[in-house]
C-alpha cells in the first residue's frame, strides 16, 4: 500500500473524520480549487494562471508504501505535519463518498459489489469477488492520485496517499490508467518483515485481517522489492527504511533533505504541459475512463436491467440527482442562479 504527500500548506487543516483528505484553504484565485464551482480553463491560462509561479521547495509528491499494517499511515501524516504538507490517507473502498463529504458511507452495491471483509474470509471466492476489490481499489486510488496532483498543481500544496498493487485485464487497466499521469517526486519503503507483520495484524489488526497469510503478506513485500521499487527507482528518489528507523522522523526528514530531485519526467515539464495535466486530472470521467475497459468476464459482469435498477436507485437518494450544488432536496439553494 501506498501514501503520498504533496507540498506546504498554507493552514492547518481541522482534523477531518478518519479516512476523508484534509482541505487546506487559501486565498482567492483564478480557479484555484478543485473545491470551487468554477474550474480551471483555458481562460485562465490566458490570463496567467501557471503552476510554476506557485511551485516551492516542497511542491511535490511523495508517497509512503509498505506491507499491511507497516506504519504507513502515521509515517506520512508525521512527514506532512513537519514539512507543511497536505496529507491524504489511503484510500478505501468508499473514497468517493468520503469525497463527497457525506454522513452515511453507501453501501456496497454502489461502491463497486466488494468489501475487505469477504476478500480476507474467502479471497478465491468463485464469484469474481477478488478481482472487483482489486479493480474497485484501483480506481479509487487512481481518482485520488489525480486529486493529489489537481491539489498541487492548483495550489502548489502536496499531498499522501496509500496505494496496493493479475490477470492480463487488470494489467492493462493498469498501464493504460496511470499512463498520463507524472510519477511521485519520491517513494518512501517501509520495510518490516512478515513475521511482524502478522504481530501488528494480530494486536490491533481488524478481525479478518488476522486471518491474512504469511504468503499473502511475502507476495506483497516480494511485489515490491522485484517489482515495483525498481521500477519506481528510474523515475523517482527512494528512500528505505525499517520500522525502527522510521520511528526516528528528524532523520527520515533530514534525509529528504539532502535529495537533489534531479530525474524523472517532472524535470522535462514546462508551463504548458502542466496545464494539460492539469485540465486532464480535474476531469474526473476521463482520468476514470481507462479503467473502464469493455471487456465481457463473465465473474465480473452485471445485466444492463441489474445496472439500470442499480443507477436509478442511486440517482434516488438526497443530492445524487443532478451535480454537487444543484439538489433542492439535499437543501442547495439559490439553483436558478448557478
Amino acid at each position: 500500500t501506498t501514501q503520498a504527500l504533496t507540498a506546504p500548506r498554507p493552514t492547518p487543516p481541522s482534523q477531518p473524520p478518519h479516512g476523508r483528505a484534509a482541505r487546506a484553504s487559501r486565498p482567492a484565485g483564478v480557479h484555484i480549487s478543485s473545491q470551487r464551482p468554477l474550474q480551471y480553463g483555458w481562460l485562465a491560462y490566458m490570463l496567467g494562471e501557471r503552476a510554476s509561479k506557485k511551485f516551492g521547495e516542497y511542491s511535490k509528491i511523495f508517497t509512503v508504501d509498505g506491507n499491511l499494517s507497516s506504519g504507513k499511515g502515521k509515517l506520512a501524516q508525521q512527514i506532512a505535519d513537519k514539512l507543511g504538507m497536505k496529507y491524504f490517507p489511503e484510500a478505501d473502498i468508499h473514497y468517493q463518498d468520503r469525497v463527497a463529504e457525506d454522513e452515511v458511507l453507501m453501501d456496497e452495491r454502489f461502491n463497486g459489489f466488494c468489501n475487505l471483509e469477504r476478500f480476507y474470509n474467502d479471497p478465491k471466492c468463485p464469484d469474481g469477488h477478488s478481482y472487483r476489490l482489486q479493480a474497485w481499489l484501483f480506481g479509487n486510488r487512481v481518482l485520488q492520485y489525480s486529486d493529489a496532483l489537481e491539489h498541487l498543481l492548483t495550489t502548489a500544496f502536496v499531498s499522501s496517499l496509500f496505494f496496493n498493487a493479475g490477470v492480463d485485464h487488470y494489467n492493462e487497466i493498469k498501464e493504460i490508467g496511470i499512463s498520463e499521469f507524472l510519477p511521485p517526486h519520491l517513494v518512501i519503503y517501509l520495510d518490516v518483515p512478515v513475521p511482524d507483520v502478522q504481530k501488528r495484524l494480530q494486536e490491533k489488526g481488524e478481525p479478518y485481517e488476522k486471518k491474512v497469510s504469511a504468503s499473502y503478506l511475502q507476495n506483497i513485500e516480494d511485489a515490491y522489492k522485484k517489482t515495483f521499487l525498481p521500477e519506481m527507482s528510474e523515475t523517482s528518489e527512494i528512500l528505505q527504511y525499517t520500522a525502527s528507523e522510521a520511528e526516528d522522523v528528524e532523520k527520515v526528514i533530514e534525509d529528504i533533505e539532502y535529495l537533489k530531485f534531479d530525474k524523472g519526467p517532472w524535470l522535462e515539464q514546462d508551463d504548458v504541459s502542466f496545464h494539460h495535466l492539469r485540465l486532464f486530472v480535474q476531469d474526473k470521467d476521463g482520468v476514470l475512463d481507462p479503467v473502464a475497459i469493455p471487456r465481457f468476464i463473465p465473474e465480473i459482469t452485471i445485466g444492463g436491467a441489474e445496472y439500470d435498477k442499480i443507477y436509478y436507485e442511486f440517482r434516488s437518494f438526497p443530492g445524487r440527482n443532478y451535480k454537487k450544488g444543484y439538489n433542492a432536496e439535499a437543501g442547495d439553494k439559490w439553483i436558478w442562479l448557478k
